[in-house]
């Protein structure tokens, strides 16, 4: 296959077209083909499997398009901002899958390429790129959630070794990761300048997870316990006490991949469907105003993607995303839960349906859907973390007195 590095768009733009259809597994097009929804996330667990989403995920790495701005050497893409863009479109036009999704690709990886070693960048980066491993952050913990530089999981420097004893929670699919990018106290004297950020293999003796259930009647969240976890030095990024920079860095990454699934080709801000066609075919739309709400939504919707799109090319023209993503993040979060409260509120009382032959599967998935958005002001920083954040990083206010 081609290698394409052409500045005529429109020539980049057909090889890339005619690159997709050649690599896209056809059983990802038969919709009676049932593929396992966890091989998206590639890691350990799908090393050689013939899932054909798997397939897809290694044809496109072995291109560097499942990172596609990322350096060469690093197995990136090495594409210009420009061509990634044509890229999505392309993606997006053919309806194709996204080929693997990663906290790796979307919050580890850049700051690894700012912050990290060369030596640490060849190894991970191309983990990542190919999706040879799951991550997941170990941020919060039981007593440092929005004060999160409370945390106390304790990291001694035992001489040729790490030893970390402590706890997080809500870690995000920690029973099912590989790896973890983690916040550790390396200095009891100081708050933020005591912490230091380091990688931890989960199959290391003393690693231990529990799923959390929450109301959605899904686990995604974890209790994550460390006892005695020895890790190899060359584990740490950056300096020793000086983690607590690159968790800001990353959260700035965290929170806008979270509000870029709201915008331009993302699914999160429709994923219920047109409200006002479902509001007239459950006999909603009489309401005239619920119909007004529903449009006041679907007009900030609008507005956002244009934010989130002016944001996106700020970041490109810059050095990655800034303060700013907390107010998107914000924004993208209520509107979220809105837009879920307003689906339950068009489809009566089939929008309480849990289970059962009386409800249609898109029912029970808007009613869970809409108990998931609850956590949407939570994870990723609370809207009221992210209030204070654009406060001060933002509107630079100074602090209440």
């Amino acid at each position: 296959m081609a290698d394409f590095g052409a500045t005529d768009l429109d020539a980049f733009a057909k090889g890339v077209r005619a690159e997709l259809e050649a690599m896209y597994p056809a059983e990802l097009r038969d919709p009676k083909v049932k593929t396992d929804p966890e091989a998206v996330w590639g890691g350990r667990a799908f090393e050689g499997s013939d899932d054909p989403q798997s397939v897809w995920m290694r044809r496109m790495a072995a291109k560097g398009w499942t990172t596609p701005t990322w350096p060469k050497e690093y197995g990136g893409g090495g594409l210009s901002a420009a061509e990634a863009r044509v890229l999505e479109r392309e993606m997006a036009a053919g309806k194709y899958r996204p080929p693997v999704l990663a906290f790796g690709i979307w919050m580890l990886g850049p700051v690894l390429l700012e912050y990290a070693t060369e030596e640490q960048k060849q190894i991970h980066l191309r983990r990542i790129v190919n999706g040879e491993v799951r991550w997941c952050q170990g941020y919060s913990e039981p007593g440092a959630g929005s004060d999160l530089a409370s945390l106390a999981t304790k990291c001694e420097d035992k001489g040729d070794h790490w030893l970390i004893n402590g706890s997080k929670i809500w870690t995000s699919y920690a029973d099912k990761a590989d790896w973890c990018f983690c916040l550790v106290r390396t200095d009891t004297s100081k708050k933020h300048e005591g912490i230091s950020f380091v990688l931890i293999d989960m199959a290391s003796p003393g690693v231990e997870t529990r799923p959390i259930p929450l109301i959605s009647g899904e686990s995604p969240f974890c209790e994550t316990f460390f006892t005695d976890v020895k890790i190899p030095k060359e584990n740490l990024v950056g300096r020793v006490n000086g983690g607590w920079e690159i968790a800001k860095r990353l959260l700035q990454y965290e929170r806008q991949n979270i509000s870029a699934g709201f915008g331009e080709g993302g699914s999160a801000g429709g994923a219920s469907g047109d409200l006002a066609s479902i509001a007239r075919q459950y006999g909603a739309d009489g309401d005239v105003d619920l119909r007004r709400r529903i449009t006041e939504n679907k007009m900030n919707f609008a507005a956002l993607r244009h934010t989130i799109a002016r944001s996106a090319a700020e970041s490109r023209a810059g050095n990655g995303p800034s303060a700013a993503t907390s107010i998107i993040k914000y924004a993208a979060a209520e509107f979220a839960k809105e837009r879920s409260e307003l689906m339950i509120e068009a489809l009566g009382h089939q929008g309480l349906g849990w289970e059962g032959e009386s409800f249609q599967t898109p029912e029970i998935v808007a009613t869970r859907g809409w108990l998931r958005t609850k956590a949407n002001s939570i994870e990723g920083g609370t809207s009221e973390v992210n209030l204070n954040v654009i406060a001060k990083r933002v509107l630079g206010l100074p602090d209440p007195k």
